[in-house]
């Protein structure tokens, strides 16, 4: 069994996933295109990638996040555009809010990483109100939509152990839809995100890659050798143009649902 992937801090997650983040969810909210004066729940918030694209000033009711990572909340309170947002260390499958506190609840890029989906699925049903909005986006992790996936798979190629997310299984578009449904949501819909990234180099790449603790912990067990035809393998695979800049893409899966006006009602 491999360990579970860690982000020891939100700088570490800013450089290597923060862009990725902001790029699918920007994708996500315009899909979702919900009206202003909402108060939103960020179910696993992290450092604030996402929760920051939610504060725009005017749009929200509010703002709050929830996140098990004392190190992860402390960055996201370094955002200016966070200063009013209610940022709290919480467990997504036992959220530490009362039935029916928000009009949104959200789980961005973080349902393969809840150990039960259903639970936190069902505990984001309960915080919503009859009539609100319960959704999330996931990186496809089985087909491949990983911003990272090839490096992945090169490393395995060479044998090496990585670590991997409690639930991986939950970011398939027919079971975030089946979680959804069997929640009790309504008007479930699923959609494919797909976005892009752009590096100047191969090196800006690679150190953006390794200077990740998941990634960095795992070459550091490689040797020169294998790390020198990693590094090779991926100049073979990785898209670049006549400049050397490397665009390709990554996918997400999202869902959203309705909670029914009767379901949970006082």
């Amino acid at each position: 069994m491999t360990d579970p992937i860690r982000f020891d801090d939100g700088a570490s997650y800013e450089r290597y996933m923060g862009a990725w983040s902001q790029l699918a969810g920007a994708a996500f909210l315009e899909w979702l295109a919900l009206s202003p004066g909402l108060r939103w729940l960020d179910v696993g918030c992290g450092n604030g990638a996402f929760t920051e694209l939610l504060a725009v000033p005017g749009a929200p009711g509010g703002v709050y996040g929830v996140d098990p990572s004392a190190a992860q909340l402390a960055y996201a309170r370094t955002r200016a555009a966070l200063r009013d947002a209610e940022l709290r260390e919480g467990d997504a499958m036992a959220l530490p809010y009362p039935d029916h506190t928000f009009d949104v609840a959200v789980m961005p890029l973080v349902l393969f990483f809840v150990p039960d989906p259903a639970k936190g699925i069902a505990e984001m049903t309960r915080v919503v109100r009859p009539g609100g909005v319960v959704t999330a986006y996931a990186w496809d992790m089985h087909g491949g939509g990983f911003p990272y996936h090839m490096v992945q798979r090169e490393m395995r190629a060479l044998g090496a152990v990585l670590p991997a997310p409690p639930s991986p299984q939950a970011s398939r578009g027919e079971v975030m839809t089946a979680l959804w449904r069997d929640a009790g949501l309504t008007d479930v819909e699923l959609h494919e995100i797909t976005v892009y990234r752009t590096f100047a180099s191969f090196d800006e790449f690679w150190a953006i890659v390794v200077g990740w603790a998941a990634v960095a912990e795992t070459v550091a067990t490689m040797s020169a050798a294998s790390i020198a035809q990693l590094t090779a393998r991926l100049r073979e695979c990785l898209p670049s143009d006549d400049r050397g800049r490397i665009t390709y893409a990554a996918r997400a899966n999202a869902v959203k649902g309705r909670v029914p006006r009767g379901l949970g009602a006082p």
